[in-house]
């Protein structure tokens, strides 16, 4: 976890940065979206969001789906206040390192 504003080696790593990506665009994504965006196993995705989730960057909520006919919960995944503040410091601080300026 990088100070706030900076570059973030959590966020950094491929996946991590483009689920970051994704989601800083969206109130909320579904997890099979994310999944599919991603082209993941539903393991890799999972153990990605577990990541992230212990450092309060994404919210994971499962809720009943109305448009299922059995039990199953629909998995949707969301930028925390925090996670979005993160991720806009790290590209903040990618784009400085773009332009050679080294903190």
């Amino acid at each position: 976890m990088a100070a706030e504003g900076g570059f973030d080696e959590t966020i950094h790593a491929p996946t991590r940065l483009r689920l970051c990506g994704i989601l800083r665009h969206v109130d909320s994504a579904e997890f099979a979206m994310l999944r599919d965006a991603l082209d993941l196993s539903e393991a890799n995705l999972s153990k990605t969001l577990r990541a992230l989730a212990d450092l309060g960057y994404v919210r994971v909520t499962k809720a009943a789906s109305s448009s299922r006919t059995d039990k199953r919960r629909t998995t949707t995944v969301s930028l925390t206040p925090a996670g979005r503040r993160a991720f806009d410091g790290h590209l903040r601080a990618l784009q400085r390192l773009a332009e050679g300026i080294v903190d």
